[in-house]
């Protein structure tokens, strides 16, 4: 049986957001340290954060300074460090940071390190909300990333970036593009959606028969006080069963071992790919 070992960090915000973006980062990054470390000894193989994970959740906000969070892939800091941290670990890295590819455009990305430190590529968010409180198109273009697959050490994965959620489809490109596992980096706050966090991960493990691994941020980010990131950031087997789940309120480091031979034992037993019908789905595709 190939196990697959996960870490997933969830974490409240340790600076002032008064502060410029570049003190932020450099706050998150160290504050990351001692949970990275955790994770590498207890001999985590992959590891994720959540979703720009070493900045606040600014969307509620449209203010131009929060451009200047942005850095290169994989040229910037952030990715400079987890590259020489994956490597120094022999741990694959899932780093979700705010990215700018040229000069003004930019992309909510997660960038993906294997074990010996190599930069695989990266994933680029593609479903990007806009309403109140979530006010994502003023930062972030949506991606075009056609739904890349990383052969890491360790297993095959994917990325699903937190409204990607909502939309099964991409669910089912990773899938049919060979992922046994889908990170899903999220910054997410209690309310009117927050049922489905336990509710659409779960059905499209089952739907697609892989594991799923949702991340999500923890506690209250002033000055915009949209409500509370309540964590609970959990991994869900290819039956849509829970195995192992965070708190709703704490910073923690969620590992969990999962046994991969599960994908194909389900995917054998249900046959969702066999019998599924593309031939008869054009109108889901065509036009708007």
């Amino acid at each position: 049986m190939q196990k697959m070992k996960i870490g997933l960090i969830q974490m409240g915000l340790k600076a002032n957001t008064d502060l410029e973006p570049a003190a932020i980062r450099d706050a998150m990054n160290e504050a990351h340290l001692p949970l990275i470390q955790q994770a590498a000894d207890a001999g985590v193989q992959v590891l994720c954060f959540q979703e720009v994970f070493n900045q606040p959740y600014f969307c509620p906000s449209q203010d131009p300074k929060w451009y200047a969070a942005a850095e290169r892939v994989p040229e910037g800091p952030t990715c400079q460090w987890m590259q020489k941290l994956a490597g120094q670990h022999r741990m694959v890295m899932i780093v979700p940071i705010y990215e700018e590819t040229v000069t003004g455009v930019y992309y909510n990305t997660a960038a993906v390190f294997d074990a010996d430190g190599s930069y695989l590529g990266k994933y680029h968010k593609t479903h990007i909300p806009q309403i109140a409180g979530f006010w994502e198109k003023f930062y972030f273009k949506p991606g075009k990333s056609e739904w890349p697959v990383f052969d890491t050490a360790y297993g095959k994965i994917g990325v699903y970036i937190c409204y990607d959620r909502h939309f099964p489809e991409g669910w089912r490109a990773l899938a049919l593009n060979g992922a046994e596992v889908i990170f899903n980096p999220s910054a997410t706050v209690a309310g009117l959606s927050q049922y489905l966090w336990e509710l659409e991960q779960p059905a499209s493990a089952a739907a697609n028969g892989c594991f799923i691994a949702a991340i999500n941020r923890v506690g209250t980010e002033a000055p915009w006080n949209i409500g509370e990131f309540y964590g609970s950031s959990y991994i869900v087997n290819p039956r849509g069963q829970i195995e192992a789940q965070a708190s709703d309120k704490d910073d923690e480091l969620l590992i969990h071992e999962i046994d991969l031979a599960m994908v194909r034992e389900v995917r054998n037993n249900w046959q969702f790919f066999r019998d599924r019908r593309p031939d008869a789905y054009a109108r889901l595709t065509d036009g708007e």
